[in-house]
């Protein structure tokens, strides 16, 4: 799955057009990595987005197109 769906579908950011963006300004690193809007994302890899003043890292736990709300959280883990 790409980056910026990713970052949407587990609601880390809102919209894709915004994880897009951010990807494109080299907000957002894969495993210590600048990584673009179509990076393939993987379980493991470790995510960080800087947005405003934070910055967050996310550890990818599973990869899915389409899932719930109350689900989306379970995609992933705050380091």
């Amino acid at each position: 799955m790409r980056l910026d769906k990713y970052l949407k579908v587990t609601r880390i950011i809102k919209r894709r057009t915004v994880a897009n963006e951010a990807c494109d300004a080299g907000r957002v690193a894969v495993n210590g990595r600048v990584a673009r809007a179509s990076y393939d994302v993987k379980i493991g890899d470790k995510i960080t987005v800087s947005l405003g003043q934070g910055e967050r890292t996310f550890e990818v736990l599973a990869v899915s197109e389409h899932v719930l709300k109350e689900d989306a959280s379970k995609m992933y883990k705050v380091l």
